[in-house]
């Protein structure tokens, strides 16, 4: 084999490993740029949907927070199953020395409200080394209240709004409208009080008077609950189960409340474990992704329906 031949050969045998290590460093750095790419998502994973991924274990000695904010009602973060839930996990970690249910709501359903009172008895007869307290922020009314009453110690501001011990039933009548506009209702029932409450037919004084007893029953299990979880600390007046509300500083006069404090206070104070860690529920990431992309798919056909007439 002549020089040349050789030469040739040689510069091509160098040309193909300089290709061959080329490619191995283009997909080493492809690799790299995925897995950065991976981390960077996965960080901002963790900061936009707030994801627990350490668990609560091996936290030390803490205080157990869990949030009740806004309407007590089914499917929402206020729910029976939701606040339950997050009660559970908080006085079950060995490492919680107590619990804080910290609310916020005007109240809500009194079936829900319901569930969460008796699971926080429950939970206090089972762990009774663990105290339950609560503290209000802006509002603990209605509902809340209800659910407030099942804990050992109530914490307030001084300008929180506490009480409205009372229950509501409500609707609307629009009969006499009806009959300006020259509406005729026609409904047609089996069972002549079917259609209880409805508004588009003059009130029966028997069914306002059934549903009257309805509420006020619920309202006689309402004043129970609060006397019994309050005990020889409530100062009653007249008042107090009219469905009023009062300031935290005045709701601690009537033995509504037991004293001023927040959440940072009692668990500084009282529970002497000032590291506080949140056990409320969270939606986990798929649910999360879910709503958001609903939400917005929802506000873009929103977006399409406003100005459709406008589309060509």
């Amino acid at each position: 084999m002549s020089d040349e031949k050789v030469w040739e050969k040689q510069a091509l045998e160098h040309l193909l490993l300089e290709n061959l290590k080329e490619q191995r460093r283009g997909r080493r750095w492809r690799t790299a740029v995925r897995m950065m790419t991976l981390l960077v998502f996965v960080g901002i994973a963790i900061n936009l949907f707030d994801i627990d991924i350490g668990g609560k274990s091996n936290l030390g000695k803490h205080t157990a927070l869990v949030d009740l904010q806004g309407e007590i009602a089914p499917d929402t973060k206020a729910s029976a199953d939701a606040i339950n839930a997050s009660l559970q996990a908080a006085f079950e970690n060995s490492e919680s020395v107590g619990v804080i249910l910290r609310i916020n709501s005007p109240g809500g359903s009194p079936v829900q409200s319901g569930i969460i009172h008796d699971e926080m008895l429950r939970l206090r007869a089972k762990y009774p080394e663990k105290s339950l307290h609560v503290v209000v922020e802006e509002i603990c009314a209605s509902g809340g209240y209800y659910v407030a009453s099942a804990a050992e110690n109530i914490y307030v501001d001084k300008a929180s709004l506490v009480g409205s011990i009372g229950v509501i039933m409500s609707g609307f009548g629009v009969t006499g409208l009806m009959e300006k506009l020259g509406i005729e209702r026609r409904a047609i029932t089996a069972g002549k009080n079917k259609a209880l409450l409805d508004p588009f037919s003059k009130q029966d004084p028997k069914q306002k008077e059934f549903v009257q007893g309805m509420i006020s029953e619920v309202h006689e299990q309402f004043i129970k609950v609060v006397r019994d979880g309050r005990g020889s600390r409530l100062k009653e007046t007249p008042d107090m189960f009219t469905g009023l509300v009062w300031n935290g500083a005045k709701s601690v006069e009537l033995g509504l409340s037991d004293g001023l404090g927040s959440v940072d206070g009692v668990a500084r104070d009282v529970f002497k474990a000032s590291t506080i860690v949140d056990y409320t529920m969270k939606d986990n990431l798929a649910e999360r992704v879910a709503k958001r992309f609903g939400a917005a798919m929802g506000e873009g056909a929103t977006r399409v329906l406003m100005y459709g007439g406008q589309l060509r």
